[in-house]
């Protein structure tokens, strides 16, 4: 929606891509396979693309053919994502990445994926990082399913041996990774999607016609509504072109902390009396399981905590 319209989009504002998220997210509609495209990319395109990557790539996400994953977690490192150790070099022409990703949200069913990685060395692990876009079909790359409790296989582990990017599929700055990854991660963490992703159980939870449910309900109520108002605000952020980081970290820990803590108000509440209610029964069933989850993708709370206090001291 935000994409212009010479690269085939709407031209629509971020709070306009807000109601339209929300809404598809309330539905429980199915937004994983462009999530990361359209949320992230394109706006990252726009801001630091080349034209010659905005033209070959914009068209594509904007018509729904083109899937991008983001390449960031890696093994043993946790939520230290300035460790990261998939390390590329200059090679003639281009780069050759080898390392691995984990965790990475549809990396084994994406076109491209946006790699985090080293191409320099400096005594300040934040600084020598650099973002390459690697094609998944090129020669070294292979991606693997993480089947999750739920038995879904959202996330994917990622392998790439000797793969080689052209310079033409550098994003933004050699040596600027980790600013550019934290501006994207902005736009992942303050979105609708931070505190929609147990509404359809909400949902029908607040809809049952049971006063012994009412604390429990007007309670989560109370506690969406504000979490929306925070996630609208940061948008605006967005669309003004104003630093939002420290705002986005703040909605996401707020927002993934209340996903799984209404799912537990849920089960506590209904009790046994969830075994005459099939529908919330399965409902609750899938979010127990994803719930985990949710405060770990995007960064951990402890992650995103320590962004937010730097940003009360800064001020």
């Amino acid at each position: 929606m935000t994409v212009p319209p010479e690269y085939g989009g709407a031209g629509r504002s971020h709070v306009e891509r807000f109601v339209v998220a929300e809404e598809l997210l309330a539905a429980g509609a199915p937004v994983l396979a462009h999530w990361a495209a359209e949320r992230q990319v394109a706006p990252m395109l726009l801001r630091i693309g080349t034209e010659e990557q905005r033209r070959r790539l914009l068209p594509g996400i904007v018509r729904g053919e083109l899937a991008f994953a983001i390449g960031l977690s890696e093994p043993d490192a946790g939520s230290d994502l300035a460790s990261v150790r998939t390390r590329a070099i200059r090679v003639d022409g281009g780069w050759e990445i080898t390392g691995q990703k984990v965790w990475t949200s549809a990396g084994d069913r994406a076109d491209h994926m946006f790699v985090l990685c080293r191409t320099g060395e400096s005594a300040d692990r934040h600084h020598g990082l650099s973002q390459l876009m690697v094609s998944t079909s090129a020669e070294g790359f292979r991606a693997r399913p993480i089947v999750t409790m739920s038995g879904e296989a959202e996330f994917a582990e990622v392998f790439l041996d000797g793969v080689f990017v052209p310079d033409a599929d550098v994003i933004g700055e050699i040596g600027r990774g980790w600013q550019q990854a934290t501006q994207e991660l902005g736009w992942e963490r303050s979105g609708p999607d931070r505190y929609l992703s147990t509404f359809v159980l909400l949902a029908h939870f607040l809809a049952l016609d049971d006063p012994a449910y009412d604390a429990d309900r007007g309670r989560l109520a109370a506690r969406l509504s504000a979490l929306r108002e925070l996630s609208w605000q940061v948008a605006e952020k967005g669309q003004a072109g104003l630093d939002f980081g420290a705002d986005a970290a703040l909605a996401k820990d707020a927002g993934t902390t209340f996903e799984q803590e209404s799912v537990e108000i849920v089960r506590r509440a209904l009790g046994s009396d969830v075994r005459r209610r099939p529908e919330l029964r399965r409902l609750l069933r899938a979010a127990q399981f994803a719930a985990p989850t949710f405060t770990l993708r995007g960064g951990t709370n402890e992650i995103l905590r320590t962004i937010t206090a730097r940003q009360l001291v800064a001020s």
